[in-house]
């Protein structure tokens, strides 16, 4: 049998006004974080910028191997883990919302652009990703989408059929979506049979409101873990198996692609 994955959700205060602020208060919850033998540490959507921050994202917005990207990959080193978290990324005159993983030894494992982009603050700010891709980490197969990606089911099956076992999804979800929080996003667990991790900001940033409730879900869509409405870190055993098992007692993705024939 393969061994337990163990996953700490950062649920990070939404106030933090600077990234140095932001910085700090990673350095002060990682000794926890791997005293408690965390594989990775996975951060909110913009956790390194902000989110509801206007204009000062494209001010904030850095080379994905820019200042911050180093800072983290050492902190990554020097605590033994994978952190995973989100930021704003400049690519030439293009700024996206991105996320991406740094493993224990300091490079990269993976990054993902945001695809889906919904309206409003992002939209003005944001060009659109295209494209998932996995990465294997201590043998886990894990793909990342953020926010607004997982609210689309093709997106989530997308990436299953890609052999993800983990999807982690960084976000930055307002208290008045809680019903995505509680039953959209553990139902992608379930509809394709893999884990999902959902990081979340708590607290209030310039009068916007974040419902917490980080939470890790299993292959058969219930909680293995929790948080409130305010900051914190909660933790989560992954178990491997329990995903191939979960898709061989209810074969959604196999038996989607002979749907889909029957539908066209």
């Amino acid at each position: 049998m393969r061994e337990p994955f163990r996953i700490a959700i950062g649920q990070s205060p939404a106030e933090l006004a600077t990234p140095q602020a932001r910085i700090a208060w990673l350095r002060d919850a990682l000794p926890e974080v791997q005293a408690r033998q965390s594989d990775l540490l996975l951060l909110p959507e913009l956790f390194a910028t902000g989110y509801n921050i206007g204009a000062k994202i494209d001010v904030r917005a850095e080379d994905a191997d820019g200042p911050t990207a180093t800072v983290i990959a050492a902190l990554a080193k020097q605590h033994d883990l994978a952190i995973h978290y989100g930021f704003a990324e400049r690519d030439g005159a293009r700024i996206f919302n991105a996320a991406q993983c740094f493993g224990p030894d300091g490079i990269q494992l993976g990054g993902h652009r945001k695809m889906a982009i919904p309206p409003g603050f992002e939209a003005d700010h944001f060009t659109r990703g295209k494209g998932c891709r996995l990465f294997t980490y201590r043998g886990l197969r894990i793909a990342t989408l953020i926010c607004y990606d997982a609210e689309f089911p093709e997106a989530a099956r997308h990436v299953a059929t890609m052999g993800a076992e983990l999807i982690l999804i960084p976000t930055a979800l307002g208290y008045q979506w809680e019903w995505v929080a509680q039953s959209m996003i553990p139902t992608r667990a379930y509809e394709n049979g893999l884990f999902v991790a959902y990081a979340n900001s708590a607290g209030v940033e310039n009068g916007m409101r974040f419902l917490g409730q980080s939470f890790v879900a299993a292959p058969d869509g219930q909680e293995i873990v929790r948080a409130s409405g305010l900051p914190g870190i909660v933790y989560g055993t992954i178990r491997p198996h329990l995903v191939a098992k979960a898709q061989r007692r209810l074969p959604y993705l196999e038996d989607a692609k002979k749907l889909k024939g029957d539908l066209e």
